[in-house]
């Protein structure tokens, strides 16, 4: 089935997929399964003292250290398995295909969460492995499908629409979970299955609709292999394209920064900011996401009078403040509510604006998949480094607060790539 541009109910059916996917980084990525996993990986001394180390395959390891290398290496399989994929469902068109297999496998890995168990510590983390895997490996094909359902003059707001969409939808399932943790002594642990049962099914909006291509290859050997052929024919062709590659090369670097901030937020609060118990965490990620919608159409407001550059090096710029603010003055809960604030802004801004100004910046091309899988490859990249460096930093030194030192690297570097990119954004 052909897609049509700006065909309105196909764009509301791939938005929709935001609603159910963002239950995922919202519940179990940022709040209620940090929290559980901090607590059931920690135990308290006779002396007050916290003991956070934890063995696994023979090492001992800060428990949030360990966290930090998995989800990594979740990352690091979506690097190396992306190019292959894309590149069977450019040639097949089974593009919806694979994203429906990322997207049950992750919602299935979410759902035995629930059986987390600190005593066998191994197959337990490999629940947050596959979760992990199968919620960023269906964004490859997600993101894809941009550049096909809507026009170029269109992709700011359309992009915005479907982050505010997965932040009102994972807000309210996070309530509900609240509701039935804090007021009716619900098992946190069901909040893991609420999570899996709302990402596959209201995933089946987007499925009904979204199609795939008319194309109707089959697979070989040559198909698989000419995944990474392709990969390597988009860097020659971002090479042609300054714009697009000095824009990818700033991408690169902030996302280390921006996913990282996503994934650690929680598990910093929980050991760095004294007084902060989980009912107010709760709330400043709740914060975090209301703004996070304001902060989509606002940056998407702000792209159409002065450009989706300079309002990314806008949102480039607060990201390092934030960072140097939290690093020398956030130790009260007072204070970290502030740069939850100011990070709920800046988080849904710059990850809706990043995906649109990549899709306005793409050459003509028939290739989406590919192309989306080349800026996911580089995300996935820059998230590999940035865990590792955040958990590394923090297994040295002995603290997450130091850690904060990589970000501010990554948002500066990030935000001076940024300034060099030309104006006419196809100048070969």
């Amino acid at each position: 089935m052909a897609v049509t541009k700006g065909d309105r109910k196909t764009i509301n059916a791939w938005t929709f997929y935001d609603w159910a996917n963002s239950s995922y980084p919202l519940v179990i990525s940022t709040a209620i399964f940090p929290i559980f996993f901090e607590k059931v990986t920690s135990k308290e001394l006779p002396d007050g003292t916290l003991f956070d180390k934890v063995n696994f395959l023979g090492f001992e390891l800060v428990n949030t250290e360990l966290y930090s290398y998995i989800v990594s290496l979740s990352f690091l399989v979506v690097v190396l398995s992306s190019p292959v994929l894309s590149g069977i469902a450019d040639f097949s068109g089974k593009k919806k295909r694979f994203m429906q297999f990322y997207c049950y496998l992750g919602a299935l890995a979410t759902a035995s969460l629930y059986f987390f168990d600190p005593n066998h510590l191994e197959l337990s983390m490999c629940s947050v492995f596959f979760a992990s895997l199968g919620f960023w490996g269906s964004l490859v094909f997600y993101n894809a499908y941009l550049p096909e359902i809507a026009e170029p003059q269109d992709h700011d707001r359309v992009s915005a629409q479907g982050f505010a969409l997965g932040y009102f939808g994972s807000a309210l399932l996070l309530i509900l979970n609240l509701v039935g943790i804090m007021a009716l002594g619900m098992d946190s642990r069901l909040s893991f299955i609420s999570v899996a049962i709302w990402w596959a099914g209201f995933a089946q909006i987007s499925f009904a609709r979204l199609p795939n291509s008319d194309k109707n290859g089959t697979a070989s050997r040559k198909v698989i292999l000419n995944g990474f052929r392709e990969i390597g024919h988009v860097w020659k062709e971002i090479g042609q394209y300054p714009s697009l590659k000095r824009f990818l090369g700033s991408f690169f670097f902030y996302s280390m920064g921006v996913q990282t901030v996503m994934l650690m937020a929680v598990l910093f609060a929980k050991k760095e900011i004294k007084g902060l118990d989980d009912s107010n965490l709760i709330i400043a990620v709740l914060l975090i996401q209301f703004l996070g919608v304001a902060g989509s159409y606002l940056f998407s407001y702000s792209s159409r009078f002065i450009g989706n550059i300079k309002t990314l090096g806008i949102s480039l710029f607060l990201w390092v403040l934030i960072c140097v603010g939290t690093y020398l003055f956030v130790y009260t809960p007072t204070g970290f509510y502030f740069v939850a604030c100011a990070v709920g802004l800046v988080m849904g801004g710059i990850q809706s604006l990043s995906r649109s100004t990549y899709s306005k910046l793409l050459p003509e091309t028939e290739d989406h998949a590919s192309y989306f899988s080349f800026y996911d490859i580089s995300e996935k990249v820059g998230i590999v480094i940035g865990m590792l460096s955040f958990g590394f930093i923090e297994g040295l030194t002995g603290g997450m607060r130091n850690s904060i030192l990589a970000l501010i690297t990554f948002f500066v570097i990030g935000f001076l790539i940024l300034l060099t990119i030309p104006k006419s954004k196809h100048v070969r």
